[in-house]
């Protein structure tokens, strides 16, 4: 069976719904943050948000990296910034999303080969099945 699909590309603060991991107890320190923040709790940055900003001044349309791909925020709204290859260390700009899309292709083919029903190679007495990629 294929995975599920999943948004990629869905602000994280959507998914994280409530606000602590503990169940009815929200942590001194989460609720201080969502008062401190009030309506940018769980919010992550996006080039779009920080397009807009006053401090925005050093930047031209469409020649910004965009640095913000790697953002994620947890149940109690912390921020996390995991690092993500920027186009620029690629030597022709689009690398990246074809290696994602090479990537997908692959998982696919992968996951055929391991689910392949082979008719007739497992009998009673012997088992002439292919061991197969190794993928459960």
């Amino acid at each position: 069976m294929a995975e599920p699909q999943t948004n990629k590309n869905l602000d994280s603060d959507q998914r994280v719904a409530d606000n602590n991991y503990d169940r009815g107890i929200t942590p001194a320190e989460t609720a201080a943050r969502m008062q401190r923040e009030g309506d940018q709790f769980k919010k992550t940055p996006s080039q779009d948000k920080d397009s807009r900003e006053v401090t925005d001044d050093q930047t031209h349309p469409g020649d910004t990296i965009d640095t913000t791909a790697g953002y994620t925020v947890d149940k109690e709204g912390l921020l996390n910034n995991y690092a993500v290859e920027p186009e620029m260390y690629y030597e022709t700009p689009g690398d990246a999303r074809q290696e994602l899309v090479d990537d997908a292709k692959l998982r696919v083919q992968t996951e055929n080969e391991v689910n392949e029903d082979k008719q007739g190679e497992l009998t009673m007495d012997r088992d002439v099945r292919g061991k197969g990629p190794g993928a459960v």
